[in-house]
């Protein structure tokens, strides 16, 4: 089997899904809280450049959450939720084999969750006008479990993302590279974020990379025959390396 097709066995879909356990449960909580939407509020995942809550409406501008004149902001649980809803459509399109629509509803859910990181600090600036240190993005309009919530959204947004770049004929590895140390920021012991970094580095050329996070991948999970498998092929790489090296002196 060609190397690069060997991410398809890693469990990618394992990846995309809401969670397990107490997590799954705790997501289907906040979405039974923030479903409380007015009944002419709009959720068309369809249109999520534009928010309708009432008579207040919200454009996108780049990554940026921008108010209409005279309008007020949405309420932060209103943008989670849609968050939510996209990760959660992502999650179905990737089961379907639906790689780029996948990739679409994942974007879509992390624009959500970027306006919603500048409306909180926003919200958090103006209440603190008087302090000459911004405050933490998270301080007003979410619960703990909300802000988790956010959290654990996007480090699976960014891995998913990553498994389905890595589902496609060209594999853009550059990308799935800069997904996968998105979640290592996070998220330093993240298997599957280490591995597909691996992954990534080896098909871009950079072996001792690659080898330094595939050996950070088997300490936690010592029998994955996918990471052993790139450990082979990225020390035979390196091993040829230094043979040429050798011969050329």
């Amino acid at each position: 089997m060609h190397p690069s097709r060997a991410v398809v066995q890693d469990g990618n879909a394992s990846t995309v899904v809401l969670g397990s356990g107490s997590r799954r449960g705790s997501v289907s909580r906040l979405l039974e809280q923030s479903n409380a939407l007015p009944a002419n509020s709009s959720r068309d995942p369809a249109r999520p450049e534009y928010h309708h809550n009432q008579q207040q409406h919200y454009r996108y501008h780049g990554s940026s959450l921008m108010r209409d004149p005279g309008q007020r902001h949405p309420e932060p649980a209103q943008l989670l939720h849609r968050a939510l809803e996209f990760k959660s459509q992502g999650t179905q399109c990737y089961k379907e084999k639906k790689y780029r629509e996948a990739i679409g509803k994942y974007h879509r859910a992390l624009l959500d969750m970027k306006a919603l990181h500048t409306l909180l600090g926003d919200q958090a600036t103006k209440m603190c006008q008087s302090s000459a240190e911004r405050p933490p993005w998270g301080t007003p309009g979410l619960s703990e479990e909300q802000k988790e919530m956010v959290e654990n959204a996007e480090v699976e947004c960014y891995n998913s993302l990553a498994a389905c770049l890595l589902q496609m004929e060209l594999v853009n590895y550059e990308r799935v590279k800069e997904y996968c140390l998105k979640v290592l920021r996070k998220e330093g012991e993240n298997f599957k974020a280490l591995y597909r970094s691996g992954v990534a580095y080896y098909h871009l050329g950079d072996y001792h990379k690659a080898l330094h996070y595939l050996k950070e991948a088997r300490k936690q999970q010592p029998t994955d025959t996918n990471v052993i498998r790139y450990i082979q092929l990225t020390e035979m790489k390196l091993r040829r390396s230094t043979q040429r090296q050798e011969e050329a002196l």
